[in-house]
């Protein structure tokens, strides 16, 4: 059995719109700690991440109190939301939801975000198979990895977790790569 720690990153800078610098808050950095806390006992063999900061850096603490690296995987980064800031998140968050193929003219569907980070999981649950695994993520991007499995986690859960930071979410896989459990924590 494969099982893999997706934790959505700890809270971040608000105040810093660029997502792939954007750092932890105060906040996110002291609540890292409790991912630290509840990974320790899980038998972790790897951890790879985003390669967004807030996502490097909430896994970071755990990898570097056992001697681990962080390995970056590109694939696992959010949704690229378009070119600017977006004010009005609830309206476009909900178009999203509703229609899997909606983006802004610089930005991603959710049925992108779902097939690049659905791909970039089978990767590695080829090549970590029978392995406990965590892996640094996001809202959006975690949110459409649950949907694959469970076509019930929709709009209304996804604001549900908004601002639940840090989450984890740890899937359960059987040796041909089948999610066998979902199971919800927080931390």
């Amino acid at each position: 059995m494969t099982k893999v720690f997706f934790v959505r990153h700890a809270e971040p800078n608000y105040e810093n719109h660029d997502d792939r610098i954007r750092e932890l808050s105060p906040r996110g950095m002291e609540d890292r700690k409790k991912v630290t806390a509840f990974l320790a006992d899980k038998n972790i063999d790897i951890v790879v991440s985003s390669p967004f900061k807030r996502a490097v850096d909430t896994v970071k603490d755990f990898a570097d109190k056992n001697g681990m690296i962080v390995e970056i995987v590109e694939d696992f980064r959010e949704r690229k939301v378009d070119s600017g800031w977006i004010e009005d998140f609830t309206s476009f968050s909900k178009k999203q939801w509703s229609d899997f193929s909606f983006k802004l003219s610089d930005g991603e569907c959710l049925k992108e975000v779902q097939d690049r980070n659905i791909s970039a999981l089978n990767i590695v649950l080829e090549q970590y198979s029978g392995k406990n695994i965590v892996v640094g993520s996001h809202g959006t991007a975690l949110s459409t990895i649950i949907n694959y499995y469970d076509k019930s986690f929709g709009y209304d859960d996804f604001e549900n977790i908004r601002f639940l930071m840090p989450w984890i979410v740890e899937f359960s896989f059987d040796e041909l790569g089948n999610c066998t459990g979902i199971k919800r924590h927080s931390v």
